[in-house]
């Protein structure tokens, strides 16, 4: 197998490392990510194809000769991004029960980036593919500022972007075959016919639109599907989140917008998740237009794509969850070697909160918690693929100073904290606990007043009144709440950034 990254830096040596340095290093690594003591463990089997790959290279003369003659052709003023990774504790008092520490990893593109963020933009085009809802409920209004939304759009795309769109009911049309974006107004008139009726069957439209997307993929394209539905589809989530799962490995992104409450948000995120997408509530017709202008302003201002993160804990730690908190708030799914990301943009943090479980009756000294990976492809250097790592020990001591957690975390951690209140309350809804669910929102409200989300809170406050007297909390007020509390987890990198 090639090896994609630099075969040094994956195995922590020196470019000038010995034969016997070589193979020494991997050792290390090897037994440390090997899949036999790695069971249940799939950022390790991840981990360790790479760091095999990168052994393969450097192990024989012929193919290291290459590579290293190819690095010396390479620019030095090649653009980088960074990975830090903050613990909540660095110092852990060995406990006889299991312990949670958490970790920030935040990603950030190269600071020198800015400097020439005009030059990027030029260089850096869209293979965009819109996926639209055009079934009966699209009526009253909506069809139409979904039109407006994509003739904006098209003003946003220069002549050197792609773009395809498809819309959908029971059926698939192509309304524009994916091309360059020459003649705007032509683009805008095929939009400007669309017609809302029918059912909806999201695999058909998804289907199609990835379709069109593949005749331009390429690595030097974001490459990027929005789909945008008001209605649930007919029985074929399964197929539509294998059809993402499949291109996601080559390199397609989607993101999902829900508009109204008539949609499955659990299937709309699942579907994002998978690919290092987004995805959105969009609570009214006329909030559409910004929404779809601002996350495809988001995409243009993107420095590295296909971003991914791995994470291996070390035998006997246990990855409990990871929630990225900026941008696009939203729960991750850890069942991979490498999480999709999406795109890591200029100027803008990419964070992601890591729960871990440590075990009990740990040894003092320095134990080792984790090796996390971040990858991408950075849209303008001449090799694209690039890889950073961070791999994190703890001190553990039966004396551990006294040290605070720090504020980044906290923040990260009580905004979190809102999102997962009314994630109980349905639970508990769910479960005909009834009175537990209206103490959760009455506490949510309460968090929210204090946070100074006044709105938001009351709105809480008056759900849970209606819970407690018909113990029911309807579709539509779940995902208000729902979304407008992950929104708010966003909150803490804007602040982290701002005092960096």
């Amino acid at each position: 197998m090639p090896v994609d990254f630099d075969p040094y830096v994956l195995l922590g040596i020196a470019p000038d490392a010995s034969e016997d340095e070589i193979r020494d290093a991997y050792r290390r690594a090897a037994r440390r990510l090997h899949p036999d003591t790695n069971r249940n463990n799939p950022g390790a089997a991840a981990q360790f194809q790479d760091i095999t790959a990168a052994y393969n290279t450097l192990n024989n003369a012929r193919e290291r000769r290459a590579y290293d003659d190819e690095a010396k052709l390479r620019s030095p003023d090649a653009l980088t991004f960074s990975l830090r990774v903050t613990p909540s504790k660095r110092n852990i008092y060995p406990l006889s029960e299991t312990q949670v520490v958490y970790m920030l990893a935040e990603i950030q593109a190269d600071p020198r980036a800015e400097e020439v963020q005009e030059l990027i933009r030029a260089q850096t085009h869209l293979n965009l593919t819109l996926v639209l809802d055009k079934s009966n409920s699209m009526n009253a209004g909506r069809i139409e500022r979904v039109q407006i939304a994509a003739h904006r759009i098209i003003d946003q795309l220069g002549p050197q972007d792609i773009l395809s769109v498809v819309a959908f009911n029971d059926h698939a049309e192509l309304v524009i075959p994916a091309t360059t974006v020459a003649d705007k107004p032509a683009l805008k008139a095929r939009i400007s016919m669309l017609k809302a009726f029918g059912g909806t069957e999201i695999y058909k439209g998804l289907a199609l639109g990835i379709e069109q997307n593949r005749k331009f993929l390429a690595p030097r394209l974001i490459n990027h599907v929005i789909l945008l539905t008001d209605g649930n589809t007919y029985g074929d989530e399964e197929r539509c989140l294998a059809l993402a799962a499949e291109v996601e490995k080559e390199g397609i992104s989607i993101s999902a917008m829900g508009l109204g409450h008539e949609w499955n948000d659990k299937f709309l995120d699942d579907l994002a998740s998978v690919t290092g997408g987004a995805s959105t509530h969009i609570k009214t017709p006329r909030t559409v237009v910004q929404f779809l202008n601002d996350h495809v302003r988001g995409l243009a201002n993107g420095f590295a794509e296909r971003l991914m993160i791995s994470i291996s804990p070390d035998l006997g730690v246990k990855l409990e969850s990871a929630f990225k908190l900026m941008p696009n708030p939203q729960p991750l799914s850890i069942d991979t070697g490498y999480i999709p990301l999406g795109s890591l943009q200029i100027g803008r943090l990419t964070t992601v909160l890591l729960q871990f479980e440590l075990p009990p009756d740990m040894t003092e000294g320095y134990r080792s918690i984790a090796r996390i990976v971040a990858v991408g492809d950075i849209m303008t250097n001449a090799q694209r693929k690039y890889q950073t790592l961070s791999d994190i020990s703890l001190g553990i001591t039966q004396a551990p100073v006294n040290e605070e957690t720090p504020p980044a975390i906290m923040d990260a951690l009580g905004r979190l904290t809102l999102y997962r209140m009314q994630e109980r309350a349905q639970e508990a809804i769910d479960q005909g606990n009834i009175a537990e669910a209206t103490s959760r929102l009455e506490k949510l409200a309460t968090r929210l007043f204090q946070l100074g989300e006044g709105e938001l809170a009351e709105e809480v406050r008056q759900n849970a009144i209606h819970v407690q007297n018909t113990a029911v909390l309807s579709d539509e007020a779940r995902k208000n709440i729902k979304y407008q509390t992950r929104t708010l987890v966003s909150g803490i990198i804007r602040n982290s950034e701002l005092e960096s």
